[in-house]
């Protein structure tokens, strides 16, 4: 059962597998947001900030984004097209042409949440970023990790992080409208989200806004025959939402950004 839940996982990104990489800066250039990455405002809204991330940006300083992630966050032979490196062609283009932005990605391959924090530590100390973004949650839901235990591993992750100085961003599982009949994924959702409140940090919901895709007809996220494309497509709209998501949780003045 496990393996079928891996594969499926793996087919929804059209087989995302990449070895640790860094986002292209020579990304392709922001465009137009097609219709397709339409997400109603309140996925995207948070009462937390993100204040080391306007200091930054208010003081002219280089934006060093770190995403910690796992297979789903790079799309093979297509690194250009992931979510990393697309949110980092949008911050480009929205923020002053002045603002160095770079976006970097630490793949933590088939790792729980509390194999991946024990490398924070030594990890801050090598990248140095102004933000992280943790991305997590899949494997602890597939190998059924107890979910207190998974609540004080990502409780440990994020205070290690706001301890090496970085802002905190965390994202959930992505959705699968296969894998959710496989694993039970509410309990991991929802401590997460415990855990985001308490430390008063943004959780970007990557579940609910591709649920929200797929329900409303913008992907089809069930079909057996998905190919790169669809991934790359996905990866775009979830790159331009996670963008508009800092901004906004950044809180940054109209004169900080371009547009």
């Amino acid at each position: 059962m496990k393996a079928k839940v891996f594969l499926s996982l793996i087919l929804l990104c059209g087989g995302l597998a990449a070895p640790p990489a860094r986002a292209d800066d020579a990304a392709p250039a922001a465009s137009a947001a097609p219709a397709a990455c339409e997400v109603p405002s309140y996925l995207l809204t948070t009462e937390s900030q993100l204040p080391k991330v306007a200091d930054a940006i208010k003081a002219g300083k280089p934006l060093e984004i770190l995403v910690i992630g796992s297979r789903s966050t790079t799309i093979p032979a297509s690194e250009d097209a992931s979510y990393p490196a697309r949110m980092q062609a949008i911050l480009k283009d929205k923020l002053p042409p002045t603002e160095t932005v770079h976006v970097s990605v630490e793949i933590q391959s088939k790792k729980t949440a509390e194999e991946a924090a024990a490398s924070f530590v030594k990890l801050m100390e090598a990248k140095a970023p102004t933000l992280v973004i943790w991305q997590t949650g899949t494997v602890d839901a597939i190998r059924a990790i107890d979910p207190d235990d998974f609540r004080g591993a990502v409780t440990e992750g994020v205070v290690a992080l706001q301890k090496a100085g970085a802002d905190v961003v965390l994202m959930n599982l992505q959705y699968s409208p296969r894998t959710e009949t496989m694993i039970s994924v509410p309990p991991y959702l929802d401590n997460m989200r415990v855990v985001a409140q308490e430390h008063d940090i943004p959780l970007f919901d990557r579940f609910a806004i591709m649920r929200q895709w797929n329900d409303q007809g913008q992907f089809d996220l069930f079909s057996p025959s998905r190919g790169p494309e669809l991934a790359k497509q996905v990866h775009d709209c979830l790159g331009r939402a996670l963008a508009q998501f800092v901004i906004d949780a950044a809180h940054l003045e109209p004169a900080q950004q371009q547009n």
